[in-house]
């Protein structure tokens, strides 16, 4: 009992330190949005607003404001508006619904919230386009069926005044009087707010007059309209069409365009003008159109042209390598100022948004501080590094403004609106991500808002089969015209599909970078603020040696001979090649001594980039896989009479299966089938047993995962167990007794069936993990550098590494000899490893160490092996490798573990106060956190979707409790385990009072008036039913039984439950009973002004049956019906009520 309650004690204050260290939060989205549909401006308050295809909503202004919020329905937006200076924003999705979102604060954090909606589809057809008034009060939404409804922004409703299509229809001539098609455009007058420009799809424009409700001009256009855009003097408009050409139109008279039509790019057809805009400047006006490319030369760009002047003086074609969704231009805010005057164009391409300037020369884009294009080439791996040497962080930090000096604005960012209210970041933290093209790029992760530091390219050192096409032929020189110029990050095509970065290491404090590729090339860097240039030479390093391998997967790649130019930043110094030229796999770095460890799918290396040469090599590949290739998977052991075995239990269970359904219609046999199933599973048992024995691989032969007996289960394949791990497995049962909150369903999955693997899963021989420990291996007194690697089938191999004294490093190599394998019983892909000391502290750094920013591991004796696999966690002592602690996964759970990291959590309350813990995530999206070295779990949450296998496989933990994974190919979602450490976007947005109208007021409930002193509540609503008599005007009711005249006496005596009454209580109920029926009857004169239906009446009447069946006195209402009765109820003090009726004959 003692020991229960210690146990008890000691859980609640766990409980209270797992909330002070280990919170589940999603936090903020980090890149470009997935799929985007629509873009908005606030340019009162300076904020920009992007919708996307699957409903999400995101705001953002100055570097860490941002908001986002998704529609309850999975449904595109189609349009944005943003009701300039009141922090609101109206969307129109596909599903024909607008929703209404307010920037409000709540509990203290400014929030996006939806506040109302409208679904049209009731009411209209489908809305072909919306506009909002100058006024921000109405929305014009324009119909597929050419009519044009008006939406109050306050109350979200319609307004009674439509302009119907038949109506503006009038004034045209009758050889136009055909179905103008849907509404295509809509515009606001800019100087009269009653005027609306309104643009149909065969060509109709109207200047429509709303407060008169009539057409004062109409124009008619040859070609299909596009889009409409008012002159800011408010004479003319301008037209796009479906052909590819402009109009100018006159509002005043517009028989025929004033200017046109046009085709800037003319004569031969040309692809429709999607968006126009005409801006005037001080000197020369801007004209900005998207589209009208010939169709047979340039019909494939994704063009937006910017021309300045009449004649087109400055003319650029800006192309883009992604569709172009939507372009608006930003002005200086000024209501009196008399021209546009647009400093800065955004364009929102399907893939990226570029922002240009168009104020400097030659219109440079701006460098983005968020929503950048992660995703310019594909992501093929990324890798996150805390607490950035500041050294370090400040020449990565220059050499990146070098690169974007050359080619974007000098401006700053245009886009400042609200307020970043974070702190301000003590530390630099780096994210690495590697691309399809070879290339790495450097983002600052310290805050919400990633934006790119540095880029690094790799594809400029070697041959590619560009480079090889221009040497065989000419090139052609680009024409003149249009003017093109390529513009945007997003480059979705690669070189060489070899060129990509599967691997990337980097040192925070040396500032060395190893990145390696997909063809097995292995690149050493180092910083170096200077240019330089230097010849290069490859270090083949052989991963196979035995004689008949035959590599069929592609070639080596050619490095390009002569001197290499490098500009300022990271420099190549050694490059390693591999042979076969597989994928590296893994890869880890030892930066003090210059080592670096690589694996492919048929071995490791060990390579001393000191003296350029490999120190030892190890290939995983078994005697009968010589003949594999990197892209060819390998099967699991089975032998052929397993197989064969396998198969006749399965065509007996399926016999057994149907012998079962016979046994209800033959009951007699049960028994006998019953002995022989016996006698099958004995023999299956002893069949079991000898084939065991006959392999002879281990004596005691268990499943990988203790499972209790199967019932009717798929093939479950059997392990044998090691005898260096003689760790006695738990029974089954008492596992499922640890967990009495799960269903018997759920504890079903504990053993790991034989399930179809990946090609690089399958894979045995492929390294999947690399580790440098200085620890004891030898023994217990001595330790030294030691490399682990582990591999896809549970082995893991250890090696020594000697180095040599300082003084004769340059001249001696380093050596490295195996000391020790293990392979892991359950044969489970080993994913992650690691070294604890006594104190269960992951062995730290020994930069972090020098630099005094870790306390020294403790190396006495003590240290101990954490090796984690797909399938279970283990802890064995070093140098031993005696198990000691396990947690089975894949057992109890039923998944797989997919990424690992190793995280130091420090408590919210008490900066002294860490633990090391493992952060995991399974292959269902599953993500936990687990003790070190016992594997308890402390928190558990759903955080990836299952179906999202390329956001699993991206998923990066970093060393203080946050991970990063790819939500959509082109955006990260960032997540935190720690209760401390939450990247969140903490910022707010000041309003002018009295810009947002306040919400509508709702109706006060009618509240019961004080009672007076000298009146009883009883009285009180006798009082107010004289009065609700006097004003329904002298309301004339059929009198009751009760209120007869002619009423008898003794008419109580009819009822026995009556009969005990005294007089003055029977006065008193009857007084009651009379202000009841007043109250009734004047509950429907309060309703005789408003219609009612038969239902009312006929619940009257049968009212008044059920009173005249209760009192009993049938008898007597012929003779009321001859009478009309008046009826007049006073109260008096002592709460006895008197009825004085007024008889009248007819």
């Amino acid at each position: 009992m003692k020991r229960f309650f210690e146990r008890k004690g000691h859980d609640e204050a766990r409980e209270k330190l797992k909330k002070e260290l280990f919170a589940f939060n999603k936090t903020v989205f980090q890149g470009f949005p997935n799929r985007p549909t629509a873009i908005a401006y606030d340019p009162k308050l300076n904020l920009l607003a992007i919708g996307t295809k699957t409903g999400d909503l995101r705001i953002y202004g100055a570097p860490g404001v941002e908001f986002t919020a998704c529609h309850s329905e999975e449904s595109a937006i189609i349009q944005l508006f943003f009701l300039p200076n009141e922090g609101r924003v109206a969307s129109l999705c596909e599903d024909n619904t607008l929703h209404l979102w307010e920037i409000n604060v709540k509990d203290d954090k400014t929030i996006l919230e939806e506040v109302n909606s409208y679904a049209l589809e009731a009411r209209l057809k489908k809305v072909s386009v919306c506009c909002l008034s100058r006024s921000n009060e109405i929305l014009f939404l324009g119909t597929e069926a050419g009519n044009i409804y008006l939406l109050n922004v306050k109350d979200f409703e319609l307004i009674n005044n439509i302009i119907y299509q038949d109506v503006v229809m009038q004034n045209v001539p009758d050889d136009y009087k055909v179905n103008p098609g849907a509404v295509e455009a809509i515009a606001q007058h800019p100087t009269d707010q009653d005027k609306l420009l309104i643009g149909y799809n065969r060509g109709l424009m109207v200047i429509w007059d709303n407060k008169n409700c009539n057409a004062e001009l109409t124009c008619i256009a040859s070609m299909e309209l596009e889009s409409l855009y008012w002159h800011s003097s408010g004479t003319k408009f301008t037209s796009a069409h479906s052909d590819g050409s402009i109009c100018v139109w006159s509002a005043v008279e517009a028989t025929k365009p004033i200017d046109g039509p046009t085709t800037p790019y003319g004569p031969f057809p040309c692809k429709p003008i999607n968006k126009i805009q005409w801006l005037t400047t001080k000197d020369d006006p801007f004209t900005v159109f998207s589209g009208g490319m010939p169709r047979a030369s340039y019909g494939e760009h994704n063009c937006v042209t910017v021309m300045k002047g009449l004649q087109g003086k400055n003319h650029i074609v800006f192309d883009f390598t992604s569709r172009v969704i939507d372009f608006l231009t930003i002005s200086d805010v000024d209501d009196d100022k008399e021209h546009d005057s647009p400093h800065t164009l955004l364009v929102l391409a399907e893939e990226e948004l570029v922002v240009i300037d168009l104020l400097s020369d030659g219109w440079p884009t701006f460098t983005k501080p968020y929503l950048n294009t992660l995703h310019s080439s594909a992501i093929t791996c990324a890798q996150h590094y805390s607490s950035i040497n500041n050294e370090l962080w400040d020449k990565i930090v220059a050499c990146g403004r070098e690169q974007s000096s050359l080619h974007h604005s000098p401006r700053d960012w245009p886009i400042t609106g609200g307020k970043n209210l974070a702190e301000e970041v003590g530390g630099h933290d780096l994210l690495l991500t590697g691309h399809e093209d070879g290339s790495v790029y450097f983002w600052d992760a310290s805050s919400v808002a990633l934006h790119l530091v540095y880029k690094l390219s790799t594809s400029h050192m070697f041959l590619t089969d560009v480079d090889q096409n221009n040497v065989a032929g000419s090139t052609e020189n680009d024409e003149d015209w249009p003017p093109f110029r390529k513009v945007g990050d997003f480059d979705p095509f690669s070189d060489d599909p070899c060129l990509g970065v599967q691997k990337i290491v980097l040192c925070p404090f040396t500032g060395q970078l190893v990145v390696a590729g997909t063809a097995g090339q292995v690149l050493v860097m180092e910083m170096n603020r200077e240019e330089t240039e230097h010849e290069l030479d490859a270090c083949d390093v052989n991963m196979v040696t035995e004689e008949g391998f035959e590599w069929k997967g592609h070639g080596q790649l050619q490095l390009k001979t002569g001197p290499h130019k490098f500009q300022p930043g990271f420099q190549t110094k050694k490059i390693v090649q591999c042979h076969p030229p597989a994928s590296i796999t893994a890869l880890a770095v030892q930066p003090e001594h210059h080592l670096v460890a690589f694996g492919t799918s048929h071995g490791f290396a060990l390579f001393d980039s000191d003296h350029n040469k490999a120190v030892t090599s190890k290939c995983t590949l078994s005697p009968h896989d010589t003949a594999a290739q990197g892209d060819q998977g390998m099967s699991r052991r089975k032998s052929l009479k397993q197989s064969l075995r396998e198969s006749f239990r399965r065509l007996r269970e399926r016999r057994t299966r149907a012998a079962g359904e016979e046994k209800k219609k033959e009951p007699k046999k049960k028994e006998e089938k019953k002995k022989e199933e016996k006698k099958e599973a004995e023999e299956k048992k002893k069949e079991e047993s000898e084939e065991k024995k006959e392999e002879g691989e281990e004596e005691a032969p268990t499943t990988d995962l203790d499972a209790p007996p199967k019932t009717e289960e798929p093939e479950v394949e059997e392990k044998p167990e090691e005898p260096a791990e003689p760790e006695p497995e738990p029974e089954p049962k008492k596992e499922a007794e640890k967990s009495p909150s799960h269903s018997e369903e759920e504890r079903v999955p504990i053993q790991r069936l034989v399930e179809e693997r990946k090609p690089e899963d399958s894979m045995p021989s492929m390294i999947r993990c690399l580790y440098f420990a200085d620890t004891f291996i030898r023994d217990n007194q001595n330790h030294g550098l030691t490399m682990w690697a582990g591999s896809n089938c549970g082995h893991i191999f250890v090696y020594t590494i000697t180095i040599p004294a300082p003084e004769q490093r340059p001249d001696e190599a380093v050596t490295a000899e195996l000391a020790k394998e293990l392979r892991l019983k359950h044969r489970a892909p080993v994913i992650a490893m690691a070294v604890i000391d006594k104190h269960n502290v992951v062995l730290p750094d020994e930069f972090d160490v020098k630099n005094e920013r870790v306390k020294a591991a403790d190396m006495t004796d003590g240290h101990c092996f954490v090796v984690c696999s797909e399938e279970q966690f283990k802890v064995f002592r070093l140098p031993s490798l005696k198990p000691r602690h396990k947690q089975k996964i894949t057992a109890h759970e039923g998944t797989r573990v997919r990424k690992i990291g190793f995280i130091n959590f420090q408590s919210k309350a008490d900066e002294a106060y860490s633990e090391h813990c493992i952060g995991c995530l399974t292959n269902v999206g599953d993500m936990s956190v687990y003790t070190i070295p016992h594997f308890k779990q402390q928190i558990k949450s759903q955080c990836i979707s299952d179906r999202n296998i390329t956001g699993i496989l991206s998923t990066q933990f970093t060393a203080s409790g946050e991970a990063f994974y790819l939500h959509s190919p082109s955006e990260f979602q960032r997540v935190s385990l720690s209760a401390r450490n939450i990247c969140d976007a903490v910022c707010e947005v000041e309003l002018e009072e009295g810009m947002r109208p306040p919400p509508p007021e709702p109706e006060p409930e009618p509240e019961p008036t004080p009672e007076e002193p000298e009146k009883t509540e009883e009285e009180g609503k006798k009082e107010d039913a004289e009065q609700e008599l006097v004003v329904g005007g002298g309301v004339e009711l059929e009198p009751t039984e009760e209120q007869s005249p002619d009423k008898p006496e003794d008419a109580t005596e009819e009822m026995p439950q009556s009969s005990a009454l005294t007089d003055d209580e029977k006065k008193e109920e009857q007084g009651e009973d009379m202000v009841t029926e007043v109250e009734k009857e004047m509950a429907k004169v309060t309703v005789e002004d408003t219609p009612h239906d038969e239902t009312d009446e006929q619940v009257d009447i049968t009212i008044d049956e059920i009173k005249d069946h209760t009192l009993g006195h049938k008898e007597e209402h012929h003779h009321h019906e001859h009478h009309e009765t008046t009826i007049t109820t006073e109260v008096h003090g002592g709460g006895d009520t008197e009825n004085d009726v007024n008889s009248h004959e007819e």
